[in-house]
């Protein structure tokens, strides 16, 4: 019994009563900042009146983005001018308010407009302030302008996926951005922390989330094998093997997969090669290996392989479209996706990928219309009907 069916009364939410400003645009600082709304924190993202550029990327209905969808569903969206007098107060006076602030401009910007971390921590001293940039707040790097794809080729990720493609010699094209995703989670994870410091401390802190480290903690072996002479192997461990309407992935990564992929593809006999017996051998040698198991693989489908490996215990998938995993009755097993409305009508959401025994994860269910909740927080905080914030161009961010 999953979890979520296990706890289906469960209504409570970790973060509940913890307030959120969240100033980041694109993807890192957004995605950071809905795993804190999912958790139940009150998240009030603030844009300019023209909003973030996520709102015009397709899939597009009714000029609605189902990707913004995907990265803000459950904020609050509140519209201000943060070059304006009357914006910064109001930044000000929700700071008072707030636990955490997520940010994601370029370094300096929020200095430049008098709201950094030294400025709004005497307002509030228990303020959570994360900071999300390319390469750090500080250092010779630090004021470059940084976008997922040029991380991947500066964090050295690219040239290290390039060297398991034999034959190529120029590197991938970019289209899937590690490094936002894997950023936005390692914020959320210090804001975690930090939360439970102040628990201890009763003072909050400022969070300094690196692009560049964050992507470079992808790349555990490769890390390792630059500093130290390390021969790769003749082809890459692990790739597709094929079958004979398409491709699986086989991993073999302890004595006990090899032994079984060996009876399944009837070399038995390969056990006690002294080409493939130990791990070094297989590294040296696994060319060969690799051959023997598509000899076995190329005149069956992939069906047919899949069976076979399932039953032996060897780890081994097919190649799926992003479509083909999301019908997975494993996923619907998860209740993995969650279904959300805004203007252009519904679409689904991927969930957090964690359950808790005793708290809700799921995300909110409507998306705010840009600025819905300006003149609610412009009550809240005190600022007069007759002095209206003044929206627009903010500067630029990373």
């Amino acid at each position: 019994m999953p979890l979520a069916d296990k706890h289906e009364g469960t209504t409570t939410k970790a973060f509940a009563g913890l307030r959120v400003l969240d100033f980041s645009t694109t993807i890192a600082g957004p995605h950071c900042a809905r795993m804190l709304a999912d958790m139940g924190a009150e998240v009030i993202k603030i844009e300019t009146d023209g909003g973030e550029t996520m709102r015009t990327r397709p899939p597009l209905r009714k000029g609605c983005s189902t990707v913004f969808g995907q990265l803000n569903v459950g904020k609050k969206s509140v519209v201000l001018d943060l070059k304006s007098e009357e914006g910064k107060e109001a930044v000000r006076r929700l700071a008072a308010t707030a636990d955490i602030l997520v940010e994601n401009f370029r370094p300096g910007v929020m200095h430049r407009l008098r709201l950094d971390y030294d400025r709004l921590r005497p307002v509030n001293p228990k303020l959570i302030y994360c900071s999300i940039s390319g390469y750090g707040q500080t250092g010779p790097s630090a004021e470059l302008p940084a976008y997922a794809p040029v991380i991947h080729a500066a964090s050295g990720y690219d040239m290290a996926h390039l060297a398991y493609q034999p034959g190529r010699s120029r590197p991938d094209y970019c289209g899937i951005y590690h490094a936002d995703v894997v950023t936005g989670t390692y914020g959320f994870g210090a804001i975690a922390s930090a939360l439970y410091q102040r628990t201890v401390t009763g003072q909050g802190q400022h969070i300094d989330v690196s692009m560049l480290e964050s992507m470079l903690t992808l790349t555990v072996i490769e890390l390792q094998s630059s500093q130290f002479a390390v021969k790769p192997p003749p082809r890459p461990m692990f790739g597709p093997t094929e079958t004979a309407n398409g491709y699986v992935m086989i991993t073999v990564a302890s004595e006990k997969t090899f032994q079984c992929l060996m009876g399944v593809i009837g070399r038995p006999e390969w056990v006690s090669d002294p080409r493939f017996s130990t791990y070094a051998a297989r590294r040296e040698n696994w060319a060969d290996m690799m051959d023997g198991v598509e000899a076995w693989s190329r005149p069956l489908t992939t069906d047919a392989c899949l069976v076979a490996l399932g039953a032996a215990g060897v780890p081994a998938s097919a190649y799926r479209t992003v479509s083909e995993a999301l019908a997975d009755p494993q996923l619907a097993h998860r209740q993995a996706l969650s279904s959300v409305e805004d203007e252009g009508g519904s679409f689904q959401v991927l969930n957090l990928p964690f359950r808790m025994s005793g708290a809700d994860t799921t995300p909110g269910k409507q998306m705010a219309v840009l600025g819905e909740h300006t003149d609610a927080l412009r009550e809240e905080i005190g600022l007069a009907d007759d002095a209206p914030i003044p929206s627009g161009k903010t500067a630029a961010t990373n």
